[in-house]
């Protein structure tokens, strides 16, 4: 069940997050989220050098836990680095961590490097749990019912150094998956899912 979202980590033989079990719930989101991430599944890959090092600095603007490193080297994601970023992409309401798909952390890395940044991503926004969602889909129409924040596949954030609309400029150029500016709270919302753009 976990392989239908396309998730790299769930592939046979890979080095999968410790504590990932198929019937976790990030193994079952709906059937719309899954056949969106099936969509994005493709898209993300061929942008990405696939023996390269990929690396990400993040810091979580509410808490300021971090994570600044290499996630992907030797061909495999690094399943320490993935647990850290699962920590510092949770669900801060519920307290809740879920193993993040890290096509993500491709797009926000690939994002990054293409504008020649080297600050942390301030992630306002990663994991949200479907209570977390639903709470703020009630709050703003502008949250959709069927969020990838749910399946761990999308982020709000912003590179400080970097201005957010042209940030959004050049991930939607770069077609690595959903691409959403929010000026008013100066955040882009970067997921794996398919191309999109609002």
């Amino acid at each position: 069940m976990a392989r239908m979202f396309g998730c790299p980590c769930c592939q046979p033989g890979a080095d999968l997050p410790e504590g990932f079990v198929p019937d976790h719930p990030v193994a079952r989101r709906g059937v719309m989220i899954a056949a969106l991430a099936g969509l994005g599944a493709s898209v993300a890959g061929p942008v990405l050098a696939q023996g390269a090092t990929r690396s990400l600095r993040v810091r979580r603007q509410v808490t300021g836990d971090s994570f600044s490193g290499v996630y992907f080297r030797n061909g495999r994601y690094d399943r320490p680095a993935l647990r850290q970023l699962d920590y510092v992409f949770r669900d801060l309401s519920k307290a809740e961590t879920t193993p993040m798909d890290p096509r993500l952390f491709d797009v926000m890395s690939t994002v990054a490097n293409r504008m020649d940044s080297d600050e942390h991503y301030e992630v306002i926004s990663g994991y949200r749990t479907p209570e977390t969602n639903a709470q703020n889909a009630s709050r703003s129409r502008r949250v959709s019912q069927v969020s990838l924040h749910m399946s761990g596949m999308a982020a709000d954030c912003r590179l400080p150094d970097r201005n957010s609309r042209e940030m959004a400029r050049l991930a939607a150029e770069l077609r690595l998956g959903g691409v959403g500016l929010y000026t008013s709270n100066g955040f882009v919302h970067l997921d794996c899912g398919p191309v999109r753009r609002w």
